[in-house]
């Protein structure tokens, strides 16, 4: 199979068209069976057309993306990790929690982390609640 570019002399209007092989081409051009899509017109011609070529760095690039990728989850999980030993997991209660942190300036408790809503989150911050939401990766492996 062959792609060309053809291109309408009548219209000026440019479309690609695929092709068994280079004498297919020949063939449909001499029995007036290419037209253009526009104008209808047989008058279509072939225009110049650059190759694609496999380009290695971007095979190259693919690869430095994947490695990039497994750093960066490499980094979350560790910071799971901190998180899981250096704060207590309150779990779907994160907002009413925080709260009670927050508002209750006697209780100097540990950190905590757990799950809430981006409009809990949006909430805290408006009440000067500190609060941030971070990547969680869910451990798959058993």
């Amino acid at each position: 199979m062959i792609k060309y570019k053809l291109i309408c002399k009548n219209c000026d209007f440019s479309f690609d068209s695929w092709f068994a092989s280079s004498k297919e081409y020949e063939k449909l051009k001499i029995k007036n069976f290419l037209n253009c899509h526009k104008c209808n017109s047989q008058n279509v011609e072939k225009t110049l057309m650059a190759p694609k070529l496999i380009n290695i760095n971007s095979t190259n690039s693919l690869e430095k993306k994947k490695i990039r990728l497994n750093e960066i989850k490499d980094k979350i999980r560790e910071y799971q990790k901190f998180i899981k030993n250096n704060f207590d997991y309150v779990g779907e209660n994160f907002a009413y929690e925080a709260r009670s942190l927050h508002y209750d300036k006697k209780n100097k408790k540990k950190g905590i982390y757990g799950t809430a809503t981006k409009n809990e989150i949006t909430e805290l911050k408006a009440e000067g609640v500190e609060a941030e939401v971070i990547p969680w990766i869910e451990n798959k492996s058993n």
